[in-house]
């Protein structure tokens, strides 16, 4: 937590995390003192968390099936807050990833946005782990062009530099930042 404080004092206001009971139990009392704080989900995001996940998060980086959408809108809707969104792209159609495909991003983004009016601002990746990140980084950064979306999350602590070259606007970086996750309740 120190080092979350000296990054909060030092300016600093996006933070990510990877799990919904983790940020809940880290952040609410933090965003009550700090209230420009924007908190981002970029782990996998179950239907059944999708309620907290709206309580505590700013940006939902993992929108990938139709079921999440409806969920994550009904949600939304019984708040009253809107949260920003990012469609998870998995372009190496791997099968331990979550993503929808990169064919499939039009339809999917219409479906959100116009007919659950979901605020989706861009798209989100993890390349596969190969020697084509710089690839998948430009096939998803035109893609994201195409859709007409500003916003682009990729590019973690080791790739982060390639990211930036094809217009990533959000990096994941917390290791190199942060050190490894530790956390305790």
């Amino acid at each position: 937590m120190d080092k979350l404080k000296g990054l909060i004092d030092f300016g600093h206001h996006h933070f990510g995390e990877n799990k919904v009971q983790e940020a809940e139990v880290k952040w609410t009392e933090i965003k009550k003192i700090n209230t420009d704080l924007k908190i981002h989900m970029v782990g996998k995001l179950q239907t059944n968390k999708a309620k907290k996940a709206i309580k505590v998060f700013d940006f939902i980086h993992s929108l990938d099936n139709q079921k999440l959408a409806d969920v994550l809108r009904k949600n939304e809707e019984e708040s009253g807050k809107k949260i920003s969104y990012f469609i998870q792209i998995n372009i190496g159609n791997e099968n331990q990833k979550s993503g929808i495909s990169s064919k499939d991003a039009k339809d999917f983004l219409n479906y959100c946005s116009k007919e659950n009016k979901l605020n989706v601002v861009g798209l989100m990746v993890i390349p596969p782990n190969d020697e084509n990140t710089e690839k998948y980084f430009e096939e998803v950064s035109n893609l994201n062009s195409e859709l007409g979306l500003k916003d682009l999350s990729m590019g973690m602590s080791s790739d982060y530099e390639i990211a930036l070259k094809f217009k990533s606007t959000f990096l994941r970086i917390g290791s190199a930042i942060l050190g490894p996750r530790s956390f305790k309740k």
